[in-house]
């Protein structure tokens, strides 16, 4: 058992050079099977491979780069050489070592649950049944995310190309690309069919049938099947296994040991010791690295966008804003430097530390002592300050650091897991998607009491006003927009932002600070029918396969 669980680990921890490789020749031949155990450690070879690893290569890590780099949830501080500079600003290459990475590690983990499948006979006791279900799922998953990075929204067309549906693992079986909807209809089948063998309850560093039913849940909801999105969300709210977090241990989701975690449904579970320290410098290669430095780890270059920032603010009191860490400048004695800030017409941070005198506040501009004036809006105090006859407002806060002139602002959720600095295990589903999930199945079907009523539930527990009725809605939403502006408060940074902006055909409107302003011709807004809201298929694929066909 444990020589076949090494071999197994040993090609799920294939080094960067080797994911350059054809993704089908690396199939675990059939003796790897026949001992006890053999089917157990297969299967744990596919999830290491959809893990990725500590360094931040491989599958969940790369998803987790393309889906929120490239959203607005984010602001780069700078340039960079690394290939997620171009996935940021919209420039997509075809040479990006980091898509081929996802790419290959995705086919790498299907290929394995093809083995596992092939070899496995259903119904001869439930272990043996909950493995083969888990292998379903984890192939249905691997399928769903690629087609998201590669193929156009589904709402676009059924009939556009999505991704290879590789269904052995033959090696001389090289599937050109299916499509999107030929892909869905594959996910629906293999989750359809994991929900059906698994029934043991296993821990939610696995899958299991309340796994395969989330995301169902969400598969259908991509699809505007909302009726179906909204049946296996109830399955998974009913089945009683899991809990939302309490307002009080919100902010430290992400911080606690994913087994304790009584609201995640399904993560890839990272472990200190075996994921943490691979290249020998622990924690600087990962995910949480380029979001914040902590305890003196971390490139911390990457922070919470402005347009975020805006929405989070709202509401002072809501819970979710823990996950975010502004790093504040401090005076001699230790004390925070009162100051304003706001964003100019160059989209540019603009800060400017302020004095007291007499109960008014005051900033200098231009050797001038300029007064920050307040007006109520709704028992809300706003500043200001007068410019040339028009009103700038300002946030009154306090001075932070900063990097080419970009505050601050760290972001906490890929980041100390059991207070190890850049600890993460990416959670795939947990419970608050599934109120979500049905609050935007209801609000397309035009039904506002429920889907209120589920907004409601995450609101609550977030801490902030709930919605009666429309007339509570923030200036110019409408119902859509109140769900998709929970759902951006609620899953940001967990690689769900991109994905909801385009399968709604919304725009990406990036008018904020950030260095994907930089240059000619910067996205100031992404239309979901922009040719690279998808990433380009990796020329290295296309270099062993030419059959396969480029994106637009």
């Amino acid at each position: 058992m444990k020589k076949i669980l090494y071999i197994i680990l040993a090609a799920a921890s294939i080094t960067s050079c080797e994911l350059d490789r054809f993704p089908y020749d690396s199939v675990a031949s059939d003796e790897l099977f026949e001992g006890e155990g053999g089917l157990e450690a297969a299967t744990g070879g596919s999830y290491s491979l959809l893990k990725g690893n500590g360094d931040g290569g491989g599958f969940a890590p790369q998803l987790h780069r393309i889906a929120e780099f490239s959203s607005d949830n984010v602001s780069l501080s700078g340039t960079t050489t690394d290939a997620l500079f171009y996935t940021y600003n919209y420039n997509n290459i075809t040479t990006s070592g980091r898509i081929n990475d996802l790419w290959s590690s995705a086919y790498k983990a299907i290929v394995g649950c093809n083995k596992v499948i092939e070899l496995s006979t259903e119904g001869e006791a439930a272990e043996s049944d909950q493995l083969i279900g888990e292998n379903y799922y984890l192939r249905a998953y691997a399928f769903f995310e690629l087609v998201n990075v590669f193929g156009k929204p589904y709402y676009q067309g059924a009939s556009n190309l999505g991704v290879p549906l590789k269904l052995t693992s033959d090696i001389t079986d090289i599937p050109d690309r299916n499509t999107v909807g030929e892909v869905y209809n594959q996910v629906v089948e293999d989750l359809l069919k994991a929900e059906s063998l698994m029934s043991i309850n296993k821990t939610n560093a696995y899958a299991t049938k309340e796994a395969a039913q989330a995301l169902l849940s969400r598969v259908y909801l991509y699809m505007g099947e909302n009726d179906k999105s909204i049946k296996y969300a109830d399955k998974v709210i009913n089945s009683g296994r899991f809990s939302l977090l309490p307002t009080t241990e919100l902010g430290k989701y992400f911080q606690k040991t994913p087994e304790d975690n009584t609201e995640t449904i399904f993560c890839f579970r990272f472990v200190e010791e075996a994921d943490y320290n691979n290249s020998g410098a622990p924690g600087w290669y990962t995910v949480g690295s380029l979001y914040a430095n902590i305890q003196g780890t971390g490139w911390g270059e990457m922070y919470a966008s402005k347009s975020y920032l805006n929405l989070i603010n709202e509401n002072p009191e809501d819970a979710r804003k823990e996950f975010i860490d502004p790093q504040y400048e401090l005076d001699d004695d230790g004390n925070k430097i009162p100051a304003v800030y706001w964003v100019n017409d160059n989209y540019t941070y603009q800060f400017r530390r302020t004095t007291e005198e007499n109960g008014k506040i005051y900033f200098t501009q231009d050797e001038s002592k300029v007064e920050v004036m307040t007006e109520d809006n709704g028992g809300e105090t706003l500043y200001y300050f007068n410019n040339a006859g028009t009103k700038t407002y300002v946030t009154y806060d306090f001075d932070m650091f900063k990097r080419n002139g970009f505050p601050k602002f760290y972001i906490l959720k890929a980041s100390l897991q059991e207070n190890v600095p850049h600890l993460w295990s990416p959670v795939v589903s947990r419970l608050a998607e599934m109120y979500l999930n049905k609050a935007e199945a209801y609000a397309e079907m035009g039904d506002e009491t429920n889907a209120l009523a589920n907004v409601n539930v995450i609101r609550e527990r977030a801490g902030v006003p709930t919605y009666d009725d429309a007339t509570d809605f923030p200036v110019g939403k409408d119902l859509i927009d109140v769900v998709s502006d929970e759902r951006r408060l609620e899953f940001a940074y967990e690689g769900h932002r991109k994905f909801d902006v385009f399968r709604n055909a919304e725009t990406l409107d990036r008018r904020y600070p950030g260095t994907h302003l930089s240059g000619s011709n910067p996205y100031y807004e992404v239309l979901p029918t922009d040719n690279r809201v998808i990433e380009y298929i990796p020329q290295n694929q296309i270099n062993t396969q030419p059959t396969l066909i480029q994106n637009d």
